[in-house]
């Protein structure tokens, strides 16, 4: 029998009902993946089919380690754990440090994975708010109630899914330090670091800034290469080995063949190729979004974004965000995802990560159906 306290991961499975049938789906969160043929020249072909299909190093390859250790000041391949996407390592960050009745941190809006994860361990899980009224900006002034003597882990997406927001450097030292002031856990998921939009400062990491802290990071968002399913996690050597534990009964190790690949993404030629292609169809995708609003009779709303190939726009209507959502899907064959699956009403998250032809279409469609909605 299902247990009827389980909280499913409502985004996921809605993506996952209707992805593959919609005419146009922009609910996913990062730009169109690259083939593989696209990407790789045939020496790097080459190599990914001499890749032994054998066990591989179960934390990582060596290589691999020592490349994603690269991207961080004063890491080494000993602070890495390579890991079948940030998914996974997120899931096993919850596995590691939290117990049935655990106080836990997650920023609001966001990505719901720890969110619901910590629930369905017992846990009680409080909102830290980005607060609309102010660009999404973080809440300073709830810190110090909301993160209290009681709170074992404090998790947040940075940039933001869905809002494309930033921390500034105060707001990361305010947060550290308010998790130092109880000693909780900093779970920082940067899976959009690389998708700054123009005239943003690249996002600097977390890492380095205090010893109770885990990053997570992965080749989707930026790199554009999520059918990989490498990520990883970033932490003390102590602490990177106890997630190892739970690794092994997860998974034993990412595939071969991804890790190769994961190599070859990560060479710095290759690694800023992908980073500009990506950085490219998002740009000309936000473009089309800033000029369909203008269309749109003040039905909807964005406001500044800094990063990500996606937008959290406000439907400016009486109905639920799962409700336009659906309705939206139902009449014009669209997916996007409604803004109740990230935590926040009377918004939509819709990709803009594609090509300019097709979100200017998709977009267009999302109009003519937003407009028939009833009041």
């Amino acid at each position: 029998m299902t247990n009827p306290a389980f909280v499913p991961f409502e985004l996921e499975h809605y993506q996952s009902l209707y992805e593959r049938t919609v005419a146009y789906n922009l609910a996913d969160s990062s730009v169109k993946c690259v083939t593989t043929r696209e990407w790789l020249n045939e020496d790097e072909i080459e190599r990914v089919l001499d890749t032994g299909l054998f066990y591989p190093e179960v934390n990582g390859t060596t290589l691999l380690r020592e490349s994603i250790a690269s991207l961080y000041p004063n890491a080494t391949a000993a602070n890495i754990l390579v890991t079948v996407g940030a998914s996974q390592a997120n899931a096993m960050v919850c596995e590691t440090l939290l117990s049935p009745g655990d106080e836990v941190v997650v920023m609001t809006p966001g990505y719901r994975q720890v969110w619901g994860t910590a629930q369905n361990m017992g846990c009680v899980v409080r909102d830290l708010p980005l607060r609309a009224d102010n660009n999404w900006r973080i809440d300073l002034a709830a810190l110090d109630t909301v993160i209290t003597p009681r709170t074992k882990l404090v998790a947040i997406v940075n940039p933001n899914n869905p809002t494309g927001t930033i921390l500034t450097a105060h707001e990361m030292r305010a947060l550290v330090n308010a998790c130092a002031r109880v000693g909780a856990w900093l779970h920082v998921d940067e899976v959009y670091h690389g998708t700054e939009h123009a005239g943003e400062a690249p996002t600097p990491t977390f890492w380095g800034m205090y010893d109770r802290l885990i990053c997570t990071n992965s080749l989707s968002k930026a790199y554009g290469l999520s059918g990989l399913r490498i990520g990883w996690a970033i932490t003390t050597p102590l602490m990177a080995d106890e997630l190892w534990r739970r690794h092994e009964y997860a998974v034993i190790a990412a595939a071969a063949p991804s890790m190769t690949m994961a190599e070859i993404a990560l060479v710095p030629a290759k690694r800023q190729m992908l980073l500009a292609r990506q950085k490219m169809i998002t740009q000309a995708g936000m473009v089309e979004m800033r000029a369909w609003l203008q269309t749109q009779a003040g039905r909807f709303s964005l406001g500044p974004t800094q990063a990500t190939s996606i937008a959290f726009v406000r439907v400016h209507h009486d109905a639920s965000s799962y409700h336009v959502a659906e309705h939206i899907r139902q009449t014009v064959n669209v997916l996007v995802a409604p803004g109740s699956t990230l935590g926040v009403e009377g918004h939509l998250r819709i990709t803009v990560g594609y090509e300019a032809e097709k979100v200017r279409n998709a977009l267009r469609l999302i109009g003519q159906a937003v407009a028939t909605l009833p009041r």
